[in-house]
Parts: C-alpha cells; sequence; structure tokens
C-alpha cells in the first residue's frame, strides 16, 4: 500500500484546493447560464440581481429599449439630465452584464464627480464639446477635452466628471459592463446624507470653519 508523508498529504490538499476552487472572472457580472433572463422587476424575492421572467411570458419588446433616444431634462442646479439603461429601466439586460446612459448637457452644464463602484465606463460624444476626466488613486488628473466621435475610457470605481465646455449643448453615450452600476455622486454624498455627516468630520477632512460647510449643506437640503 502506498503510504504518504505529511508533507506529501499538505501538498496534495494544496493542490485539490486549487482544482476545486474557482478562479475569480474578469467580468463584473456573473456569466449568464441561459440565453436570457429578462428580469421580473415585481418578484418579492432578489438574491443579488433579479430572478428571470417565465420564458412563457417573454415578448420580443422584452429585448428593446427606446428611452435613450429621448433628451434628457437639464433644468436643474446641474445642468445634466441623464436617461438610465439599466437593468432596472431595461429588464433584458439582466444576467448580461451590459448597460447604457445617455447624458445631455445645457452649455456649462456638469456631470459633478462620482464613481460607479461596480463597473467600468466607456463612452462618445455624440454633439459638442466636454471635458473628461478621472482621478487615480495615486491623485493624479487624467483630462481631455472631446469632440463628437471621441471616446473615452474611466476605470472602474476612480472618481471622473465631464463638463460641457462648448457655447451649445452636449450629448453624451456611455456603457458599462454592469446591468447596474450604481453611481455615488461625491457632493450629495458628503453634503447630502440623511442623517447628515457630523460637522466635525467635515470641517477637519476639508479644513475650513463650520459655517462654510453649513453653507454647502444648505445647497444640497442637509
Amino acid at each position: 500500500m502506498l503510504s504518504l508523508s505529511s508533507s506529501a498529504y499538505q501538498l496534495l490538499f494544496c493542490l485539490l484546493v486549487l482544482v476545486f476552487t474557482p478562479f475569480p472572472s474578469h467580468s463584473v457580472d456573473p456569466d449568464p447560464l441561459q440565453d436570457f433572463c429578462v428580469a421580473d422587476l415585481n418578484a418579492a424575492l432578489s438574491v443579488n440581481g433579479y430572478p428571470c421572467k417565465p420564458s412563457s411570458k417573454v415578448t420580443s419588446e422584452d429585448f428593446f429599449f427606446d428611452g435613450l433616444s429621448k433628451e434628457g431634462n437639464t433644468s436643474n442646479i446641474f445642468g445634466i439630465g441623464v436617461t438610465l439603461g439599466n437593468v432596472q429601466t431595461f429588464p433584458g439586460l439582466n444576467t448580461l452584464g451590459i448597460s447604457m446612459n445617455r447624458a445631455d448637457f445645457a452649455p456649462g452644464g456638469v456631470n459633478p464627480p462620482h464613481t460607479h463602484p461596480r463597473a467600468t465606463e466607456t463612452g462618445v460624444v455624440i454633439e459638442g464639446k466636454l471635458l473628461v476626466g478621472f482621478i487615480t488613486t495615486d491623485n493624479v488628473l487624467h483630462s481631455k477635452v472631446l469632440t463628437a466621435g471621441q471616446m473615452f475610457v474611466i476605470p472602474r470605481g476612480l472618481v471622473h466628471f465631464q463638463l460641457n465646455v462648448g457655447e451649445e449643448k452636449a450629448l453624451l453615450l456611455v456603457a458599462f459592463n454592469s446591468q447596474l452600476p450604481g453611481i455615488a455622486l461625491v457632493p450629495p454624498s458628503l453634503f447630502g446624507t440623511t442623517p447628515p455627516i457630523p460637522n466635525q468630520v467635515l470641517t477637519k477632512a476639508f479644513q475650513v470653519g463650520e459655517d462654510v460647510i453649513n453653507e454647502i449643506k444648505s445647497k444640497f437640503g442637509a
């Protein structure tokens, strides 16, 4: 009978762990296990996503979406209107790991600094002139003014922005490698939370007086 030493057992165990442990996927969302899984947005139960609508209730309309054909409302403090084309507005994207947004900018409009925690973003300018930039974790800014037909990419999770630097309105289409990339806007995340972040934290973080913090919070209804 073959006998194994203690070290051989340890090596065998490590090999078995490597064989049976799945390697991490390079995609953000899990790979689909069927042709499609149209999201049932009304389901009572969901686990890290949406369950599938029964195939018998799926129609061709589930795979088409015209929301990005409509211009967004830019009459707000930032001068931007974003139309979402994610799984919550387009259920046919469920489990496919992609989504798209439309962003309309008034002259001078800005998409304020924000992050997408679950996706890399790529986009193409359709109309106008946009300053696009992102900040690395080493606090390096990469930015460029783009015009119609030019593309950009924002690595996953990094703070980024777009600013209309032209004299006319601008239009941007962006895509994500996630059905629901999520968004965290930096200004409201810091100054418009419920309950509010204590002033003691913000005054020390920004090295300003409490009156400055209160004034900024008032802009976001805090």
